[in-house]
């Protein structure tokens, strides 16, 4: 199959969803171009860099974390005057 019909292909599946089918299929093809971006982004990346994120989820997934509305109310509380 060359690309023109696979191309057409796609287009008249497209073509023929229905609108709350064509939005959820909008939202996997955002997400794969945009999985796509981030694959490059990690590989740009230096090898501390990487180690560095691989550490801060290890952290996060091993309940070591700070829960996001904690560090906002302490920040509140401390920047409250300025």
């Amino acid at each position: 199959m060359t690309s023109s019909e696979l191309k057409l292909k796609i287009f008249r599946q497209v073509d023929s969803m229905e609108k709350s089918r064509l939005e959820e299929l909008y939202g996997v093809f955002l997400n794969y171009i945009n999985g796509q971006k981030d694959l490059e982004d990690w590989t740009k990346l230096t090898t501390e860099q990487q180690q560095g994120i691989i550490d801060a989820v290890e952290e996060i997934e091993s309940g070591k974390g700070i829960p996001h509305e904690t560090v906002m109310t302490n920040i509140r509380r401390k920047f409250s005057h300025a």
